[in-house]
């Protein structure tokens, strides 16, 4: 399940890809706009410029923008920042150890094929796509 952290984040970015092309993005705009308390975004912008999402210019006209356009960005890249791995068992995390397992394992192909699909999905929306929907972005 996605979190609200993660949901929040993906409204973040798509506020921002809105806004493209009018210089940085106060915080207190974004938080207005989506409705959604100034301080729980401050934490998940300051994750996503570490992240290397979005950058972020302190003082007088300061705010946030995105480091790239929205069609450069995939869905899937953004909720694993601020998720972690996709992956819905701890052998199929990037670098997990060999599971003892691996060969007699019947679940295996289930998890297997179940996070392919969601790898997929996910990584085959990009921000752009998001701001295609017809559907209101508070329903994320």
């Amino acid at each position: 399940m996605i979190s609200t952290k993660g949901r929040y984040a993906l409204r973040v970015m798509i506020d921002l890809a809105q806004h493209e092309g009018e210089g940085t993005i106060p915080l207190k705009d974004i938080a207005q706009r989506q409705d959604i308390s100034k301080k729980y975004l401050e934490i998940i912008v300051k994750e996503l410029v570490r992240g290397g999402m979005i950058r972020g210019v302190s003082g007088k006209g300061g705010g946030y923008s995105l480091c790239r356009k929205a069609e450069d960005y995939s869905v899937g890249e953004i909720i694993e920042l601020m998720e972690g791995t996709l992956a819905p068992v701890a052998c199929l995390e990037e670098d997990a150890a060999v599971c003892p397992r691996a060969d007699t394992c019947l679940t295996l192909p289930m998890w297997k094929e179940y996070y392919q699909m969601t790898h997929d999905f996910f990584y085959s929306k990009q921000l752009s796509d998001l701001l295609k929907s017809r559907d209101p972005i508070y329903y994320i």
